[in-house]
């Protein structure tokens, strides 16, 4: 279903990007933002998977600016492999690769943004600091409380695991404060939870997650 493309941001960095496209017209356009893994396979499925569901799909490769072709799994190893890749990326050159991304899903009617892990915490800052979004979904951005203040210009629902330990409820809790308009949902799960490629995998959470995030994008970003 899915094919690899390029991208251009605004600055001139050229990247690559995951695209997969719906069976008929698409309803709208989606950008998946990773995790810190790269554009691999878990990636490829969540895009494939808002494509089955109608909706044309990027995935930028956000570690193209460090090195392409990334795709890790979630060992030790990786993991460290992924943060020390992930240090090396600014929120601004990420933002820059997101925007490339809407841009290209331009034609395709209105574009909403879904993110996991580091890509939850893009995600957020895409939804506060970019235009023309018109939905955003953030899945258990790691250090977003940092960015709690910020504030979506488009509607926006966060994912969270109440037994995330990289991301405490004060966080949480933060967020849900400063924006009493995003939609904040818990469950009962930890970091990860939706990535079926890891031991923190939780099926229920992720389903309930998947149903949210598919109505809400079928509200705001489908085509009437």
């Amino acid at each position: 279903m899915g094919r690899m493309s390029s991208l251009v941001a605004a600055d001139g960095h050229r990247l690559d990007a995951y695209e997969a496209t719906p069976a008929g017209p698409a309803r709208g356009g989606i950008v998946v933002v990773q995790e810190i893994f790269g554009i691999n396979d878990h990636i490829r499925r969540v895009a494939d998977d808002f494509a089955a569901n109608g909706y044309r799909v990027v995935a930028p490769a956000l570690f193209d600016r460090v090195r392409r072709n990334i795709t890790l799994g979630y060992t030790d190893a990786d993991i460290a492999e992924g943060r020390s890749i992930r240090s090396r990326v600014t929120f601004e050159h990420a933002l820059a690769d997101v925007g490339a991304a809407q841009a290209m899903l331009g034609d395709d009617g209105r574009v909403g943004i879904v993110g996991y892990c580091w890509g939850g915490t893009v995600t957020w800052l895409a939804a506060a600091r970019l235009e023309g979004f018109a939905a955003a979904s953030s899945y258990y951005g790691g250090g977003i409380g940092q960015f709690a203040s910020e504030h979506p210009r488009c509607p926006t629902q966060c994912h969270f695991g109440e037994k995330d330990h990289a991301i405490p409820l004060h966080e949480v809790d933060a967020v849900r404060s400063a924006n009493p308009d995003v939609e904040v949902f818990t469950y009962a799960a930890g970091h990860g939870f939706n990535c079926d490629a890891r031991a923190s995998y939780d099926a229920n959470a992720a389903a309930l997650a998947r149903e949210r995030t598919l109505a809400f994008f079928a509200r705001h970003v489908a085509r009437g």
